[in-house]
């Protein structure tokens, strides 16, 4: 069975983190390009992903969907790119990939969508508020280069992405430990790569 991984991407979409994942793994890929409005949401697209939405990949005759799902498969599939600790080891990194994929995500749409949420729903709203998550997530990154250990791994793709484009557009705010931790990734081979794949952001 072929290596190759089909990979359905827009640039202007979270597609950029699975590119980016992509070349951090080395993997073999065949990127097709799905155009926003009737491509997206046609019969032929649908089939692959219902949800009508990109990324997804195909690998292996089976579909990955949902951009932290397919970092963290990645990451299995081309394991000589050592871009998870072994099995036994993965506390930190399951927490930070969710984390992204959780509360951090989930507050920066808020964020983005103009929601306050009143004092009185914080308790039942997941990531609490905006200010917490970015307190968590600096108190971490002050203490490590990266979230699960001494080397990059597909939970610091995830959410170093999220990070970086947050921090390039101003929705989130500056602090000096994220500066210093997406400086390390965006100086990265496969961030460069990937980068000039998709051009410019926004």
């Amino acid at each position: 069975m072929s290596e190759e991984v089909t990979f359905y991407t827009n640039p202007h979409s979270r597609g950029r983190i699975v590119r980016w994942m992509l070349e951090e793994a080395g993997a073999p890929y065949q990127a097709k390009i799905v155009e926003y409005g009737e491509m997206m949401k046609g019969s032929e697209y649908l089939a692959i992903n219902p949800m009508g939405k990109v990324p997804a990949i195909e690998h292996r005759g089976a579909v990955v969907t949902e951009c932290a799902a397919i970092c963290a498969y990645l990451a299995d599939a081309f394991p000589e790119a050592q871009l998870a600790p072994p099995p036994g080891e993965r506390q930190s990194y399951y927490r930070w990939l969710f984390f992204a994929a959780g509360p951090m995500e989930a507050a920066m749409t808020d964020k983005a969508l103009g929601v306050e949420i009143p004092e009185e729903r914080k308790p039942t709203v997941g990531y609490g508020e905006f200010g917490l998550v970015l307190d968590v997530l600096e108190e971490q990154l002050s203490r490590s280069e990266y979230l699960a250990g001494e080397r990059i791994s597909a939970a610091d793709v995830y959410l170093g992405a999220q990070l970086a484009f947050g921090l390039q557009f101003n929705s989130i705010e500056k602090r000096d430990a994220f500066a210093a931790y997406v400086k390390r990734l965006t100086g990265r081979e496969a961030w460069q790569r990937a980068n000039e794949l998709d051009g410019p952001m926004g």
